[in-house]
Parts: structure tokens; C-alpha cells; sequence
């Protein structure tokens, strides 16, 4: 499945996503580490759907700071435009779990490993040197940072990371579920019915979450809050986390331990 990304004008997004998409390679990486994951460590999917699901997340956080006056680090700190910088949230989303084709532990390490003659590849001729260079690093820096305890030194990796912990609906996560998982991470997460973007009226980024069941409340205060408050954005953002209807959904019939 293809990864799609409203590149608008990006004219340099555009061909990395296009290189992304036709690497056999990096598409085989993702499949490898979702066998490590999903069949291997009963966890959810951090393959290629994951990736799409947060590159989208990551895209249009990054466009509604933007939207809002918030320069990005690669403008800051680099002279670069708001257009690299989404060059390196996509990237980032999708090369930051690639470790786990390796081990699920320390991943975020091994991701790096794999990642950086991968991203040689995939800006040749897109961005001549210095700048390739500096891409190369900025991606790096925000798959590292991605790990909750990981600090955050560029707007950009705090958004990858907000990205990361904004896939969490039902239908992502219900594979420990499924497999009979009733402990609260599983519980909390089978309870997340949707997650919306929108623009916020006091900060640039609104978070709405719909849940089924207040267990749900878990799976955003001890992920999403733990990420957000760790991140480099976090006073752009508000979290809203609402039970759709007006009865709870029940999750589980009985727990035993």
C-alpha cells in the first residue's frame, strides 16, 4: 500500500514520497519489523500502515503550527523553509521504527543504524551538500526523539513524537486485545474510537479524542500526555478526550488474575 501525503506544492516532498514508495527495500524493512512486532511480540502494527497514519499526523500538526507563526527549526537554525521541514517529519515517520526489523528493544537505536545510509539514498539529487547533510541529521534527531524520554531540541522532533502517540484507535490496537490481553494497556486502548486534528481557538493544535468507554482515559494520559508533555510543542497543543453517547461500551465480561 502506498504511502499518500497531501504534498500540495513540495515539489521535494513529492519525489521523496515517490522514492519511498518504489524502495523495495524500506517497504521489506517494514514488513520485517511488523513480523517482530505484531506476530513475534503480540504488540500493534508498526509497519507500513503505522507509518502512513503518522506521517499524516505529523504533516498536518506541522502545517497548523505554520498556519499559525511557529518557524520551524530547520528555518531557525538552518535558513531552510517550512518545506524541508515537512521533508523531514515524513521521513522520519517513516524510517523512526525500522530498528524493530532488528529487536523491539532499543529500537530507537538500531532505527538509526538502518537509517542513515537510507536517507542518502532517498535525498541524492533532491538536495545537493550542505543540505543533504543537514536533512540527514534533522531526520535522525527526531526518530531518536520520538522515545517519550528522549528530549526534544527542534520543533520537528516534537512533532514526530506527538505523531507517534496519535495512533491509538480501536482499529490500530486491538491486536493484544484480541489475543486476550484485558490489562489496562489493551482495555484503554480498545476503548479509543477516533482521533481528530483541527485547528484550536487558543493554541494552534486542537487533539479531539473520541472514546467508547472511560477506561479510555489511560491511553491518554499515560502515552499521549507522557509524549506531549516531553516534547518540544507542547504548548501549541490541547488534548480533548470526550465518551461518544450516552452509555458506556463494555470491553470486557470478567477479569481474573
Amino acid at each position: 500500500m502506498p504511502l499518500k501525503v497531501p504534498t500540495r506544492h513540495n515539489e521535494k516532498l513529492k519525489q521523496v514520497v515517490k522514492r519511498v514508495n518504489q524502495d523495495v527495500e524500506l517497504q521489506q524493512l517494514w514488513r520485517c519489523a511488523n513480523i517482530n512486532a505484531v506476530d513475534r511480540s503480540s504488540i500493534t502494527d508498526h509497519g507500513e500502515v503505522h507509518v502512513r497514519i503518522m506521517a499524516n499526523a505529523a504533516l498536518k500538526m506541522l502545517r497548523l503550527l505554520a498556519e499559525a507563526g511557529v518557524q520551524m527549526s530547520v528555518e531557525a537554525d538552518y535558513q531552510l523553509t517550512k518545506e524541508d521541514a515537512e521533508v523531514v517529519v515524513v521521513l522520519a515517520a517513516c524510517l523512526h521504527d525500522l530498528g524493530i526489523a532488528i529487536h523491539r528493544d532499543n529500537h530507537e537505536q538500531y532505527s538509526l543504524t538502518i537509517a542513515y545510509p537510507k536517507l542518502r539514498e532517498l535525498l541524492a539529487d533532491v538536495y545537493e551538500e550542505p543540505e543533504r547533510t543537514i536533512i540527514t541529521a534533522e531526520t535522525l534527531h527526531a526518530m531518536i526523539a520520538h522515545h517519550w524520554d528522549h528530549r526534544c531540541l527542534t520543533i520537528e522532533a516534537g512533532i514526530v513524537k506527538v505523531a507517534d502517540a496519535l495512533d491509538i484507535t480501536q482499529g490500530r490496537s486491538r491486536i493484544p486485545f484480541e489475543a486476550g490481553d484485558t490489562g489496562i494497556h489493551a482495555v484503554s486502548a480498545a476503548a479509543i474510537d477516533s482521533v481528530s486534528l483541527l485547528k484550536g481557538k487558543e493554541v494552534p493544535i486542537r487533539v479531539e479524542i473520541a472514546m467508547s468507554n472511560s477506561a479510555g482515559i489511560f491511553q491518554v494520559d499515560e502515552l499521549l500526555k507522557r509524549k506531549l508533555r516531553n516534547s518540544s510543542i507542547a504548548p501549541y497543543v490541547e488534548v480533548v478526550a470526550k465518551i461518544e453517547g450516552e452509555t458506556e461500551k463494555r470491553l470486557i465480561e470478567f477479569y481474573t488474575m
